[in-house]
C-alpha cells in the first residue's frame, strides 16, 4: 500500500509571506495616496478651465458673465444661446459645489474649490485651488 503524503505551507511560511506582504504595503501605499491627492487637484484645474471657457462662451452671447454658474445649463434670458455645458454642473473632486463670483474680486470674476474640507483657507490636501 502506498501512502500519498502531500506537501503544503507551515504556518510559519504562511506568517513570513503575510509579514513581507504587509512591509511592502506599507512602503507603497502612503506613495500611491499621495498620488490621488494630486490627481484630484488636477482634476479640478481641468474642471475649472472647462467651466472657464463655458463663462467665456457665455459672456459672447450675452455681453456679460452669469450672476451663478448654474445659468450656464440653463437661463430664460435673451439671447442666451445654451446650454453652455453638456450636463449639471460638476462638484469639484471632493463633492463640494465650485465657489464663483461675479464680479471677482482680483477678475472679472473668481472661480475656485476649497479643497477637501470644503472651507476657505487650508494647507495640504485642504488648501484653495483657484482659476487664473
Amino acid at each position: 500500500m502506498k501512502i500519498n503524503k502531500l506537501k503544503g505551507f507551515t504556518l510559519i511560511e504562511l506568517l513570513i509571506v503575510m509579514v513581507i506582504l504587509g512591509l511592502l504595503a506599507s512602503l507603497v501605499a502612503p506613495q500611491m495616496f499621495s498620488k490621488v491627492e494630486s490627481s484630484r487637484r488636477g482634476t479640478a484645474a481641468a474642471q475649472m478651465n472647462m467651466l472657464s471657457t463655458s463663462l467665456d462662451a457665455y459672456r459672447l452671447d450675452m455681453g456679460r458673465y452669469p450672476d451663478s454658474l448654474e445659468s450656464l445649463v440653463s437661463s430664460s434670458e435673451g439671447g442666451w444661446d445654451g446650454p453652455y455645458l453638456p450636463r449639471d454642473v460638476p462638484l469639484d473632486p471632493w463633492k463640494h459645489p465650485y465657489i464663483y463670483r461675479f464680479p471677482g474680486q482680483v477678475h472679472d470674476y473668481d472661480l475656485m474649490s476649497y479643497g477637501a474640507d470644503g472651507k476657505e483657507g487650508g494647507e495640504g490636501e485642504n488648501a484653495d485651488i483657484s482659476y487664473r
